[in-house]
């Protein structure tokens, strides 16, 4: 199957995919937040603008395993609250999809990755300050997080802000995301089909990516948990702020 990577030997751009799909499994049942990690892989394998259809499938796949395990522990009252925002802020980044250039999403997908791990510092410095509770919290976080996932798949640092500060049990705070994210991944689907983000060749290439996704969340079920955590979470969060950074610099996008 051909695939349109960005790197001349397809063996790279395969073996980058692997370990997206790996992170996506990961952040599904482990580590959520640091799907951000497969979004930048993503955009560095294939074309930007590509790159964020090419995703959604294997994001998708990773939420139903999320749901099968965490399923019992959604908190529906929180979900009622962010969903509609949510979705019409995915009409939003939609209409935005729709004249934003692939040479010019690359470093919209690098500022926005940069500002929701800056949100997310910015959290885990003022874990004692009291959070918010008027009403246009859920409505900003709902909006934000829909624009930002239709454009960048990126949504997942900002939910885990506003999961966080709801003060929700392990348990509770993976329930509710896997049902969030599901919920909102496949109502992104006929926009991303009508932008020809998701088509059959991106469909082949997710079922092929599809093992790795699981043996990701396998590995956040059953070893991630077991790991000084935040350690990793923090050299991801790293990793991840220096690969946005380079998202900005000029040059290495493909002809449009």
């Amino acid at each position: 199957m051909a695939v349109l990577f960005t790197t001349d030997q397809q063996w790279v751009g395969w073996g980058v995919m692997c370990l997206a799909a790996l992170f996506i499994g990961i952040s599904k049942t482990g580590i959520p937040g640091i799907g951000v990690l497969s979004v930048l892989l993503a955009a560095f394998a294939v074309p930007a603008k590509a790159s964020t259809g090419l995703i959604l499938p294997m994001l998708i796949f990773g939420d139903l395993v999320a749901v099968a395990v965490y399923r019992r522990h959604a908190q529906w009252w929180h979900l009622v609250r962010l969903i509609p925002c949510a979705a019409a802020g995915i009409v939003l980044g939609y209409f935005a999809m729709d004249w934003v250039k692939d040479s010019q999403l690359k470093p919209i997908i690098g500022l926005i990755i940069l500002a929701v791990l800056g949100l997310t510092w910015w959290r885990n410095r003022g874990k004692d300050i009291e959070t918010p509770k008027h009403w246009l919290f859920p409505v900003c976080i709902g909006l934000l997080a829909g624009v930002t996932t239709m454009m960048a798949n990126a949504a997942g640092p900002i939910m885990v802000i506003y999961l966080a500060a709801m003060r929700l049990p392990k348990e509770q705070f993976l329930g509710t995301g896997a049902w969030y994210y599901l919920l909102l991944n496949c109502f992104k689907v006929p926009f991303s089909q009508k932008l020809g983000l998701v088509n059959p060749q991106s469909i082949g290439m997710n079922l092929i990516l599809a093992p790795l996704i699981l043996a990701g969340a396998l590995v956040g079920i059953l070893v991630l948990r077991k790991l000084p955590t935040k350690r990793f979470a923090t050299i991801v969060q790293i990793i991840a702020a220096i690969g946005a950074a380079a998202m900005l610099l000029p040059g290495g996008d493909q002809p449009e």
